[in-house]
């Protein structure tokens, strides 16, 4: 299996990295333990969760995802083989949430009891929190750094001109910098990252690591009609890619799906994988299934006129 380098980090991470946030929601504990050990078994070693996943099933309390990977790593006894990333920052209700100092230093703990482990690899700022001087997050994170509970930070849903603060401060005051960035990013969400933020981190060799890789589903192809969208407990948001954009963009899945002998979700993520300034794409699976074309996509290569047809399908 390639591994890439996350940013600067020295951190070697598969080129997919497999979604966390559907552990303990839409996929029970051994699902997840089945899902998970499909992945690294396959050759995958980057994982991605949060605290705040899922508190928003009714009854959860956030931290139901860190838990079930926590006993899988625990249950597995493999935490030096995996890449752990989390994340801080996220509302977790009764005021859990922000990146103010003294939440760092309690909300860290509480994510490392959950996966039993006694370091992140990868801790992430979910959310900007424009109330809070970027320059204090940082120095939480030296300090977490320095006490072997991090070994590498990287910010989510950031805007460009705050990224570009946040990298302009560490490198001012020999802070920790954001070594990845976590865009949404896919074949149908391209603007929002291509225009600012995609030159930022190529220029300051951020890694990426995008989200919804998939489109909620929807780059799957399994969702082509309204009658579709009752397929899973995401079908509400896929509505939103029934379109003339959305369909032109499946048809050119389907095309080359046939040229490659691949399933359109194969090749929606093997595009994002070839993008040069792609570290690896988040995608998660609830089933084993799903797990395989992950897998499948890690290890194929769509040619260049492959590439160009699916950016000219998709352009925004």
């Amino acid at each position: 299996m390639e591994l890439r380098e996350l940013g600067r980090s020295g951190l070697k991470v598969s080129p997919v990295c497999l979604g966390g946030n559907v552990f303990g929601w839409t996929a029970d504990e051994p699902a997840s333990f089945a899902v998970l050990d499909a992945f690294t078994g396959a050759g995958g070693n980057f994982i991605d969760t949060a605290d705040v996943y899922s508190t928003w099933v009714p009854g959860h309390k956030g931290g139901e995802s860190e838990t079930v990977l926590g006993r899988w790593l625990k249950a597995r006894g493999n935490r030096d083989k995996v890449i752990l990333a989390t994340k801080v920052g996220s509302d977790m209700g009764g005021g859990r949430k922000g990146l103010k100092a003294d939440y760092i230093a309690r909300a860290v703990e509480d994510s490392l009891k959950r996966l039993q482990t006694d370091y992140i690899d990868l801790y992430q700022s979910h959310r900007d929190d424009l109330e809070t001087p970027q320059e204090e997050t940082l120095e939480a994170y030296g300090r977490l750094i320095k006490a072997g509970k991090v070994r590498a930070i990287g910010a989510s849903n950031f805007t460009p001109e705050r990224l570009a603060a946040a990298l302009a401060l560490s490198a001012r005051h020999g802070l920790p910098r954001y070594e990845s960035l976590q865009p949404e990013y896919n074949l149908y969400e391209r603007a929002g990252y291509e225009a600012a933020l995609e030159p930022l981190c190529e220029k300051e060799k951020v890694g990426v690591i995008g989200y919804f890789g998939l489109a909620s589903g929807f780059l799957t192809g399994k969702y082509r009609s309204e009658a579709d969208l009752g397929k899973s407990a995401r079908g509400e948001d896929i509505g939103q890619y029934f379109n003339p954009r959305g369909f032109r963009i499946l048809s050119a899945l389907d095309q080359v799906a046939a040229e490659t002998k691949a399933t359109p979700a194969q090749v929606a993520v093997a595009w994002l994988i070839a993008r040069p300034s792609v570290t690896a794409p988040i995608v998660s699976a609830t089933k084993v299934e799903q797990c395989r074309d992950l897998i499948a996509a890690m290890r194929l290569r769509l040619a260049p006129a492959q590439v160009e047809a699916l950016n000219r399908a998709s352009a925004p």
